[in-house]
């Protein structure tokens, strides 16, 4: 299959897909995402461009490892690029996500995560897998309206726990962050879970980065989309 982004590579050490990594393009409209992302001297790509009109189009297939994650982890593991599929969402980065787009994110979710066995929980924002570097998708993105239908994770609201920035670490590395700042950390957890809350780390951050953690377990239980 020929496809347009010619930045790519092999998926190293027979990797395959397991995670989803979404972001915005911080870019003026699609257009000029999709020179850049097909641009040889570029070398970025990822492996959906989704427009905010809705129109959807692959520069990489799914089987290759397209260049879209660069330094993070997840899950304790580097090369997040080998081990996942990235989607750019067409948004300058302070734009609301318009509805034709999320509707056509939806539907291209719920058949990336059939077609490779991908869980709710293997869909994440780039800034949960590189939180010092990376802030998209953003607050504007609505992760409660993915994890409805099934196709992200959300807390559910377990009881107040006192704010403790040791455990909160502990807690968020249990879930899948990497190691990063406890203020980097507690930013990309709120813009996914908590995108109007302010100030230091309070009880609710706590009550909910620890519903999903024990959600999120060593043997392998998936979160529970609510």
């Amino acid at each position: 299959m020929s496809l347009p982004s010619p930045n790519f590579g092999e998926r190293r050490g027979g990797a395959r897909p397991e995670l989803i990594v979404i972001h915005y393009t911080a870019m003026a409209d699609a257009a000029c995402a999709r020179d850049r992302l097909c641009d040889p001297q570029a070398e970025v790509s990822a492996h959906w461009l989704v427009a905010e009109d809705g129109g959807t189009e692959q520069l990489v297939d799914e089987a290759a490892r397209a260049w879209h994650a660069g330094a993070g982890a997840w899950r304790g593991q580097g090369d997040v690029n080998s081990r996942s599929i990235g989607i750019e969402l067409a948004n300058p980065g302070d734009q609301p996500f318009p509805e034709p787009q999320m509707a056509a994110l939806e539907a291209l979710l719920g058949a990336i995560m059939a077609r490779w066995g991908i869980p709710p929980e293997g869909v994440i924002g780039h800034s949960d897998m590189a939180p010092e570097r990376k802030i998209d998708p953003g607050p504007r993105f609505d992760w409660r309206r993915l994890a409805r239908q099934g196709l992200a994770v959300w807390p559910g609201q377990g009881p107040r726990i006192a704010p403790d920035p040791a455990a909160f670490a502990a807690l968020a590395a249990a879930v899948g962050y990497p190691d990063a700042p406890f203020d980097a950390l507690l930013a990309a957890f709120r813009s996914r879970f908590r995108p109007r809350a302010s100030g230091p780390l309070d009880a609710i951050d706590m009550a909910r980065i620890a519903d999903l953690a024990a959600r999120f377990g060593d043997d392998g239980d998936q979160w529970r989309a609510c």
